[in-house]
C-alpha cells in the first residue's frame, strides 16, 4: 500500500511565509537607500545592542519600523527630521511579512522649527502640571466608603462596538458604578467638545473618551488645542482609552488617567474595586478607615479652628507689622534727621577745629622759627664769645706767663741781691772778724813774741782762725 501513495510536497505555514518572503526580491531590499522622515523612539530598551523605532513621513502618519545600533541612536533626537541611509530587511510576524529599515548611517538632521501649535501644546502641558492630576483611585475609594456608586460618563464614537470590551474588563465590579454612555463623531474635535460641555453639566465623577482603534491619521483629533483646553478644564476625573498603544496624543498627556484600550479601562476600574474590597474585608483596615474618618473629622474641625485662629493671628500680625513699619519709618526718619544734624555739627566742629588747629600750627610754627633764629643767633654769639674768651684767656695766660717769668726774674734778681747783700754783710762781718782776728792775731803774735811761753793762747787763736776760714769757705 505504501508504494501506491501519491507523492506531493507538503509545506508548513512557516515554510510558506519563508518562500514568499524570499520571493520578494526588489532593488530596495538589496541596495542601500536613503529615507527621510520624522524619527520616533519606540521602546526604551535595546535588544542585542539594537533599538527598534519608527520613521514617520513628514506629510502624514504613515511609518516604517527602524532598526538602529545603540551608537547611532545616541546621536538621534526624538521627533526630529533625519535623512538616513540603510537597507530594507524583511521579517515574518503574525502570518505577515513586515518591512524594516536598518540604519547604516545618519546623513543629515534637519533643524526643526517650533510651530505656534507646538508652543500652545507645551503651554497646556505646563498648565496641567501646575494644576495637578486628580487621583482616580482616591475618587473611587471615597465613594465606596460612603456606600455611593461612582458616576461615570463614557463618550464613544457613533456606531461604536467597544462598549462590550469595557464591560468585559469591568466584570463583576459593574454594581459599584453608574455608567452612562454618550455617542458623538469621535473623529471630529467640534463634536467631541460639544459632548464634553453637555456631559460636564451633569456632575459626573469620571468622564472618559473611549475609542476602539483606527488609523493613525484619525488620531490627530486628540491633539486639537481647543479640545485640549476644554478637556483640562473639566472638574471630573478625566480618562482616555482611545485604543492606540504606540503614540501618545495630547489628550493622553493631559488626562488624569490613561488606558491604552477600552478593555484595559474597564479592567483598571475592576482592579481598583477589588483592591478596595480586599481592604474593606479586613476588619483592621475597616477600623482604621473608621478611625480615619473620625480623626479626619476631628482634624478637619481642628484645622478649621486653627485656620480661624491663624487668620486672626495673621490679621493681628499684619496690623502689628503695619504699625511696626510705620514706627520703623518714623524712627528711621527721625534718626535720619538727627543724623543729618549731627553730621552738620560734626562738619562744623571739624571745620572750626581745622581753622583753630591751622592758626595754632601757624603760631607755633612762627614761634618755632623765631626761637630757631634766636637759638642760631645765640649759638653764633656764644661761639664768638667762646672764641673771644679763648683769645682773652690765651692772652691773659700769655700775660700771666710773662708776669710769672718777670716775677721769677725779679725774684731771682731780688734773691741774688739779698744773697749778695747777705754775703756782703757776712763778708763785711767776717772781714771785721778777720780784721779783729788779724788784730787779735797780731796782738797775740805780739804777745807771743812778747811771751813765747804762752802756748795755750796760741792754740786758741789757731782754732779760731780755722773756724773763721771754714765759715768763709761755706759762704763763698
Amino acid at each position: 500500500m505504501q508504494g501506491n501513495e501519491p507523492t506531493y510536497q507538503i509545506y508548513s505555514p512557516g515554510s510558506v511565509l519563508g518562500l514568499f518572503s524570499n520571493a520578494l526580491k526588489l532593488n530596495a531590499t538589496v541596495n542601500l537607500i536613503y529615507l527621510k522622515g520624522r524619527y520616533s523612539f519606540g521602546g526604551g530598551k535595546a535588544y542585542g545592542n539594537y533599538y527598534y523605532d519608527h520613521l514617520f513621513s513628514e506629510s502624514d502618519t504613515i511609518s516604517i519600523g527602524v532598526r538602529i545600533s545603540a551608537l547611532l541612536r545616541s546621536k538621534i533626537e526624538n521627533n526630529d527630521i533625519y535623512t538616513l541611509r540603510g537597507y530594507i530587511e524583511k521579517s515574518i510576524k503574525n502570518s505577515s511579512v513586515e518591512l524594516r529599515f536598518v540604519v547604516d548611517e545618519i546623513i543629515q538632521q534637519e533643524e526643526r522649527a517650533i510651530s505656534e501649535e507646538e508652543l500652545q501644546r507645551y503651554e497646556l502641558i505646563q498648565k496641567k502640571l501646575e494644576k495637578g492630576s486628580k487621583d482616580l483611585e482616591s475618587i473611587i475609594r471615597n465613594k465606596l466608603l460612603k456606600d455611593e456608586r461612582v458616576r461615570i460618563a463614557n463618550i464613544y464614537g457613533n456606531n461604536a462596538i467597544v462598549q462590550k470590551d469595557f464591560a468585559e474588563g469591568l466584570d463583576i465590579s459593574e454594581k459599584y458604578f453608574q455608567v452612562s454612555e454618550y455617542s458623538c463623531s469621535i473623529t471630529s474635535s467640534t463634536s467631541i467638545a460639544e459632548k464634553l460641555e453637555e456631559v460636564s453639566e451633569s456632575g459626573y465623577d469620571i468622564i472618559a473618551l473611549v475609542r476602539g482603534g483606527g488609523d493613525r491619521q484619525s488620531m490627530e483629533v486628540f491633539n486639537d488645542i481647543v479640545l485640549s483646553e476644554l478637556f483640562i478644564a473639566l472638574e471630573a476625573v478625566t480618562v482616555t482609552a482611545i485604543g492606540h498603544t504606540v503614540d501618545e496624543t495630547l489628550l493622553d498627556k493631559l488626562a488624569d488617567k490613561r488606558f491604552h484600550l477600552p478593555h484595559d479601562y474597564g479592567a483598571g476600574l475592576h482592579s481598583i474595586v477589588e483592591k478596595l474590597s480586599h481592604e474593606k474585608s479586613n476588619s483592621r483596615a475597616l477600623l482604621i478607615d473608621e478611625v480615619k474618618k473620625d480623626v479626619g473629622k476631628q482634624f478637619a474641625e481642628q484645622v478649621l479652628t486653627l485656620e480661624k485662629q491663624l487668620k486672626k493671628k495673621n490679621d493681628e500680625f499684619t496690623e502689628a507689622q503695619k504699625t511696626f513699619k510705620e514706627q520703623s519709618e518714623n524712627q528711621v526718619k527721625a534718626f535720619t534727621e538727627q543724623l543729618k544734624v549731627r553730621n552738620e555739627e560734626v562738619e562744623k566742629l571739624k571745620k572750626d577745629l581745622s581753622e583753630k588747629h591751622g592758626e595754632q600750627v601757624k603760631t607755633l610754627t612762627d614761634q618755632l622759627s623765631k626761637r630757631t633764629e634766636e637759638f642760631q643767633k645765640f649759638q653764633e654769639s656764644s661761639a664768638k664769645q667762646v672764641q673771644e674768651m679763648q683769645k682773652n684767656f690765651a692772652g691773659q695766660q700769655k700775660e700771666r706767663q710773662q708776669e710769672i717769668e718777670n716775677y721769677n726774674k725779679e725774684l731771682a734778681a731780688l734773691h741774688e741781691k739779698k744773697l749778695q747783700a747777705a754775703i756782703n754783710e757776712k763778708t763785711a762781718s767776717l772781714k771785721v772778724g778777720m780784721e779783729s782776728l788779724q788784730q787779735e792775731n797780731t796782738r797775740l803774735n805780739t804777745e807771743i813774741k812778747n811771751s813765747k811761753t804762752d802756748y795755750m793762747k796760741i792754740a786758741v787763736a789757731a782754732i779760731a782762725a780755722l773756724i773763721i776760714g771754714f765759715i768763709l769757705a761755706k759762704i763763698l
